[in-house]
């Protein structure tokens, strides 16, 4: 970020944000249109979003070739040829979209519609793609909490948006082991845990929910119990892992949740929220087969928290 500028948070920022199935999914969006373009000018049309842009944000990214979209956590990193990586935040409510020869990628237009059209486009990028054809990329925001900062390739992972990351629930990478060294020593409860960026990177409160009832394990055990070296809580940290990983990979499948303000690239909806076992139902009856309980909303760290009390020890 731009020296002087206002310090970007820490990574456990508690402001709304999408988590990672949403920007995965908007990853895999712009990924087989934009890999291999070239940026022709950036048009900034404003002077800043969360933070400000850096004095020569366009002119660094002119007459580059985007080389590769990537993520980590909950940020997209574009990669540029023989040039800079962005680092781009969505905050609560910003997206992406795609015109190409002044046709919208965006069949359903209502995201672009509600969120009061072009004077919420506060970025654009001029690209030609890989065929000759000219592309346009729209940062659209209305509540300018998402941002945008310049970093070489070379000090990307010490950036303080990625250094202190911790490791991804993707993969087979957050198996029990793994995921038990972290909890060892941790006194907060296990959703608080879950949820620190610097040790899981890009869970937040609906699929730590969604996790924890997949698991069967009370958000506010102490995590360290699930450090220990019974064949119990062996097993229970193995079910967790698993939990994590099938949530989050489902919630891609579906195209990321849609609560408030999320689009895909296209425009249309994420359906994942269609799926919530306890997210934001309260008092319904739990859906876990002959458990008969109800599920409870609490307060934890500010944040709500649902769970079946009955199922989730």
């Amino acid at each position: 970020f731009r020296p002087g500028a206002t310090a970007p948070p820490s990574c456990n920022s508690s402001l709304p944000m999408p988590e990672l199935p949403e920007v995965e999914t908007v990853r895999r969006g712009l990924q087989p249109v934009l890999e291999g373009a070239l940026v022709r000018k950036v048009e900034l049309r404003r002077a800043n979003l969360r933070f400000p842009f850096a004095p020569d944000f366009a002119e660094r990214l002119a007459n580059r070739r985007i080389s590769e979209i990537g993520r980590r956590a909950k940020y997209l990193l574009v990669h540029f040829s023989q040039g800079p990586v962005l680092i781009a935040h969505l905050g609560m409510s910003g997206s992406f979209r795609i015109i190409r020869d002044g046709e919208s990628f965006m069949p359903d237009r209502r995201f672009h519609e509600q969120n009061g059209a072009a004077r919420h486009d506060h970025v654009v990028f001029h690209l030609s793609a890989t065929n000759g054809s000219a592309i346009q990329l729209v940062y659209n925001d209305p509540r300018r909490f998402g941002f945008m900062l310049l970093c070489s390739r070379d000090e990307l992972e010490m950036h303080p948006m990625i250094s202190r990351l911790g490791i991804e629930p993707t993969g087979n990478t957050l198996d029990g082991p793994a995921l038990a060294a972290l909890m060892a020593g941790r006194k907060t409860s296990l959703k608080a845990a879950l949820m620190d960026q610097r040790l899981v990177a890009g869970l937040g409160n609906i699929y730590v929910c969604e996790a924890l009832w997949r698991a069967g394990l009370s958000p506010l055990r102490t995590a360290s119990t699930l450090a220990a070296r019974s064949a119990v809580a062996r097993n229970r940290v193995e079910n967790l892992s698993g939990a994590i990983r099938a949530v989050v990979a489902d919630a891609i499948e579906a195209g990321g949740s849609t609560l408030r303000d999320h689009r895909l690239t296209d425009g249309s909806l994420g359906y994942f929220q269609h799926s919530f076992s306890v997210y934001d139902r309260e008092g319904e009856a739990c859906s876990r087969a002959q458990c008969g309980g109800t599920v409870r909303r609490i307060q934890q760290n500010g944040r709500s928290t649902f769970l079946c009390p009955d199922c989730q020890v």
